[in-house]
């Protein structure tokens, strides 16, 4: 969250603002938060209604209750810089009139250092299902003073750089979640022992084998490390547009900001709502490697399970970035025109492997998906003239649909440069590569099919899920 805080001061911050915060940010004596959910409204912030007043000194008033507020109220560092929307007097009505302001828990004084406390205070610290260590809280603004960042009534625009920082922050978390429940239980299933493998006794001096020779827990264990390793490629990549980015602000080049904005924008809804719906399925699976011993505490991977199920709600729902992948940035803002230029770049990275035998059934599956990807998104636009829910019932696989060809992608592209080192020599480590091809080829085998599903049902009519009355939902009403 400080980094979210850092990232829109730089770009929309005053010289004074940044001047004051910035320092104290970056070397981590302050932290930030981001304060946008009220209790009437979560997603929806055109409902928010904390209150900006404007004073004579050019500073503001700051009234209202926010809730959900990770890391709201603590005294690990010497203060608290609360980035937070509210509205002016005589606003526009929706998201159109909200503003975004600075309202740090001390106020800073001449020296820059924490002075007077500011109207901001925890009304409660929020129990949730996880996250113990986290001091999720209710904070309430009470004529707190602010300072506006950006112009009024924009401060949504200024908010998206805080908000889509997070959402890449939260798609390291699903990773995270991902890879710790890896790392539990690789070891685990080379210790336990359990039964003989259908194919024969592995460990014959032993009471039984280590279950990392049965199959089924071989599947779980490569699911770890494909989603991991491969969820890794996938924000490390993203990383390289957030620097280019970051070098269009420093330089003063919006063109080259927007440029890399774009496709940054296109992988967060997809780095965010993906890996953390993989960290779920990562943590489970280290549960079930571990059986009973799974769910004890004392053994920590019933810890994972629980904190792994919010990322998938933070910065919003799994829904809700389906919703913004395909309803706003593939539809309304591109009409389609993202996905063709994306599987354009995946299609001419294929073209310098079509004749390459190692690499050929990796090529051919991604060419015949990229194929497809375009026409669903066709297809979708085309439905959506006649059924208007179609966008919304088709959001959830097409995003997942999305998530595991993008994968696939970088999958592909460890596994040519697998090839490659051991082909040509330059590696000290040949069991590494042979490990990444073959985890490319369980991806591809036993993970990508899941495409197929996704596929299908996104383009099944929205009826069966608009016809029934609401009356009848509930069988004992």
């Amino acid at each position: 969250l400080s980094t979210g805080c850092i990232n829109t001061l730089l770009q929309y911050g005053t010289d004074e603002q940044k001047a004051t915060y910035l320092p104290k940010l970056v070397e981590g004596t302050w932290a930030g938060t981001m304060c946008l959910t009220e209790p009437q409204c979560g997603t929806d912030l055109g409902q928010v209604k904390s209150k900006a007043i404007p004073q004579d000194d050019g500073t503001y008033k700051i009234s209202g209750t926010k809730i959900f507020i990770s890391s709201g109220e603590h005294d690990l560092t010497d203060n608290i810089v609360h980035i937070v929307l509210a509205r002016l007097p005589n606003a526009p009505e929706g998201t159109r009139g909200i503003s975004l302001f600075i309202v740090p828990k001390f106020l800073p004084t001449t020296e820059g250092e924490s002075g007077e406390r500011n109207g901001v205070a925890c009304g409660s610290i929020e129990h949730k299902m996880g996250i113990n260590s986290s001091s999720t809280c209710v904070l309430n603004f009470d004529d707190a003073v602010g300072y506006l960042i950006g112009e009024p009534n924009k401060g949504l625009k200024a908010m998206f750089t805080f908000m889509n920082t997070a959402r890449i922050g939260t798609g390291i978390q699903g990773l995270a979640h991902t890879e710790l429940s890896f790392q539990n239980a690789l070891p685990y299933a080379k210790d336990r022992r359990s039964m003989r493998t259908l194919s024969g006794t592995k460990d014959p001096e032993k009471v039984a084998d280590a279950i990392i020779h049965h199959a089924d827990v071989r599947r779980m264990l490569l699911t770890q490390k494909a989603f991991a390793e491969g969820g890794r490629s996938m924000i490390y990549h993203s990383a390289r547009y957030a620097d280019k980015m970051s070098q269009g602000v420093a330089n003063g080049d919006d063109a080259e900001f927007e440029k890399w904005d774009d496709k940054l924008g296109f992988y967060t809804p997809i780095l965010k709502g993906f890996l953390t719906e993989l960290g779920i399925e990562a943590a489970k699976h280290g549960q079930q490697i571990y059986g009973g011993h799974g769910y004890i505490k004392e053994w920590g991977m019933e810890l994972i399970a629980r904190d792994a199920r919010i990322a998938t709600m933070y910065e919003g729902t799994t829904g809700v970035q389906a919703l913004d992948l395909l309803g706003r940035k593939v539809i309304l803002q591109s009409k389609g025109k993202i996905i063709r230029d994306y599987t354009s770049s995946i299609m001419k990275w294929c073209g310098e492997y079509a004749l390459d035998k190692d690499m050929r059934k990796f090529v051919w599956a991604l060419t015949k998906l990229c194929a497809e990807w375009n026409t669903l998104t066709v297809r979708l636009m085309l439905m959506a003239r006649k059924d208007r829910e179609i966008i919304s019932a088709a959001s959830d696989d097409f995003l997942m649909y999305s998530g595991y060809v993008m994968m696939g992608y970088h999958w592909a592209r460890m596994a040519a440069v697998a090839y490659d080192k051991l082909k040509n020599g330059g590696t000290e480590s040949p069991e590494f590569y042979k490990a990444k091809i073959q985890t490319a080829e369980f991806y591809f085998d036993k993970l990508l099919p899941r495409t197929s599903g996704h596929a299908e049902a996104m383009v099944a009519p929205s009826d069966s899920m608009t016809a029934m009355k609401i009356e009848n939902f509930a069988f004992l009403d």
